[in-house]
């Protein structure tokens, strides 16, 4: 496929759905915000009731991580063979459980199971979106449509830690996970009122065991690994900015918890921006042209971070400014390295879209989990491991993904 003259993708005779199915999509796309960005600013106060040090508390969203990126590579192949509305269904159910059972948890390490059941659950929604938006649209449109649904899904994460500072401030840290409960029971309620979006006809027959078999043929190809490698380590430092922003802005900084949304939220309109934008650009240049030069960016604003977390300079927007620039290249790595992954393989779409969310979630394992390790009570580790990350994102650009004509 010619990475660059995706543009004609244009001229396929695409579905058309409605505003409703893409705001159902959105919302199944935003559960893995919903379900971490909401008890942000909660962390420090779970840390305290539940006598859990930093380290510790940190390790819930690794714990997250670790379900949901596992999670994905059965739910791919289940609904490549059943249907994207009955595993997506099933996973729901499976997350109200997991939030309900967070909320009841007295101690960091039953949290820690408990959020593993819901990411078990969460994982389904995210990873089986995009495939569904696969299987409606191709090419350079298919760049564009999940630009817009991250632009929109983006709101979550906007709106989240404000709306998860004031119920903390109005109840408790438990009321969050409540209301994770009554969201997967209404979202649950709106799957079932859009249409299944992989007929019949085009669903993969093998059976399950041999469906999971062949992850191993599909990391065989090169500029797969490419794709998964840039949208990988883009992850790495976007979950080590979750977990390490709270304690660095608001212990380190000692920036008011009531209003940490505010300087979260920052990142998060730059991700809105940069994802409209990124409809722009890539009818203009190519996906492949504008990942590389998110890349770019993201290594640039990621050694800036570590640099300013290091010294310590500029004090605390010293630090933020470079977390919003690095955040913002989510805009333009995030919907195109999808859309290259799932470009070669349009019949297994539920699978390269779960093996691309594990890969990706998989390395917020390590990148939230080194934060945490490496906890010395200073922004240093979240500057570290960002920067890592944006020198990650460019290598595996250069050195994985074939280059085709003219970067």
């Amino acid at each position: 496929m010619e990475p660059y003259a995706d543009a004609d993708a244009l001229a396929l005779p695409d579905s058309r759905p409605g505003w409703y199915v893409l705001a159902v999509l959105s919302l199944l796309m935003g559960f893995a915000s919903i379900s971490t960005d909401l008890y942000l600013p909660a962390m420090p106060l779970m840390g305290h009731s539940l006598h859990a040090t930093t380290g510790m508390v940190e390790w819930t969203i690794s714990g997250y991580l670790i379900g949901f990126s596992l999670g994905q590579l059965l739910w791919g192949p289940i609904s490549d063979r059943y249907g994207r509305r009955m595993a997506v269904g099933s996973g729901l159910i499976l997350f109200v459980v997991g939030s309900a059972g967070c909320a009841l948890s007295d101690n960091v390490p039953t949290m820690i199971v408990w959020r593993v059941v819901q990411a078990l659950g969460a994982c389904a929604s995210v990873a089986l979106s995009r495939a569904m938006v696969r299987d409606l649209y191709h090419g350079t449109r298919a760049a564009q449509m999940l630009s817009t649904l991250i632009t929109v899904m983006a709101v979550m994460p906007l709106v989240g830690p404000l709306v998860g500072g004031q119920i903390v401030a109005m109840a408790s840290w438990r009321a969050i996970f409540w209301l994770l409960v009554v969201v997967g029971l209404v979202t649950l309620g709106a799957l079932y009122t859009i249409p299944e979006t992989l007929p019949v006809q085009h669903r993969n027959p093998e059976p399950l065991v041999r469906a999971l078999l062949r992850y191993a043929e599909l990391l065989q190809n090169r500029r797969l690994l490419g794709y998964l490698g840039v949208g990988g380590f883009l992850y790495a430092g976007m979950f080590a900015y979750v977990a390490g922003t709270p304690f660095a802005y608001i212990s380190f900084y000692h920036f008011p918890a009531r209003l940490y949304g505010l300087l979260f939220g920052l990142g998060i309109i730059g991700i809105m921006l940069a994802n409209i934008l990124n409809r722009w650009l890539v009818v203009r240049f190519g996906y492949d042209r504008v990942l590389l030069f998110g890349s770019v960016a993201a290594m640039g604003a990621g050694m800036w971070a570590g640099v300013a977390a290091h010294g310590g300079l500029g004090g605390l927007w010293g630090l933020v400014v470079p977390l919003f620039l690095f955040a913002s290249t989510t805009g333009f790595i995030v919907a195109n390295s999808i859309t290259g992954a799932l470009a070669d393989f349009p019949h297994r779409a539920g699978a390269v879209s779960a093996l691309t969310g594990a890969v990706q979630y998989g390395s917020g394992i390590f990148g939230s989990g080194l934060v945490g390790l490496w906890a010395d009570g200073t922004p240093w580790p979240l500057g570290l491991v960002i920067a890592m990350s944006g020198i990650g994102c460019l290598l595996s650009m250069l050195l994985l993904i074939p280059k085709r004509g003219r970067w």
